[in-house]
């Protein structure tokens, strides 16, 4: 019992270290990592990220935006195109906006995102669900970028759920790296 109430405080600090250091404006690029559509409608989760991104997109309006998400079951288009189609709609001009629409992971997510900006590009922003900035820290430190972060909120109807998937997740990131 001691190894899982170890693995669950040390999982826990991470998720909330993930949460550090917050963007202030010094990246060029930020990375909104995708998650579900339904149909063409942003989920919840992705509606609170997409917020988040807008926020911080109005607080700097030099920074493109990089829409990361591919498209998976029961969505009629991919997460990116469905983040940019939100975005417009909020007022963000087409051209600060790229899509990388094939990915299927967070690794594919910031790896296919990579791929998008110069290759003189060291540090990014990532905007997420605030449980899941560390593992996503984690995958970019493995790509070579340095971070900072716009956590977004969760939504109470799922974040139990999604904090103990995270948990499990941020183990094996831990361990393989990915």
């Amino acid at each position: 019992m001691a190894p899982v109430i170890f693995l669950w405080i040390l999982t826990g600090k991470w998720i909330a270290n993930g949460q550090k250091p917050i963007a202030d404006g010094t990246n060029d690029y930020a990375i909104i990592l995708g998650a579900k559509v339904n149909g063409e409608i942003a989920s919840l989760s992705l509606r609170y990220r997409l917020d988040a991104a807008l926020d911080y997109a109005n607080q700097y309006p030099h920074v493109r935006l990089i829409l990361s998400g591919g498209q998976g079951v029961g969505e009629h288009i991919s997460e990116g195109e469905a983040m940019k189609k939100y975005l417009m709609e909020k007022g963000i001009d087409e051209h600060r906006l790229l899509v990388e629409s094939a990915s299927t992971s967070t690794y594919e997510n910031i790896l296919y995102s990579k791929e998008l900006m110069p290759p003189t590009v060291e540090s990014v922003t990532i905007i997420t669900s605030d449980y899941h900035l560390e593992r996503s820290k984690r995958i970019a430190q493995s790509l070579d970028l340095q971070t900072d972060v716009v956590a977004a909120k969760t939504p109470k109807v799922v974040e139990q759920k999604l904090r103990l998937r995270e948990r499990l997740a941020l183990i094996k990131t831990a361990i393989i790296g990915k």
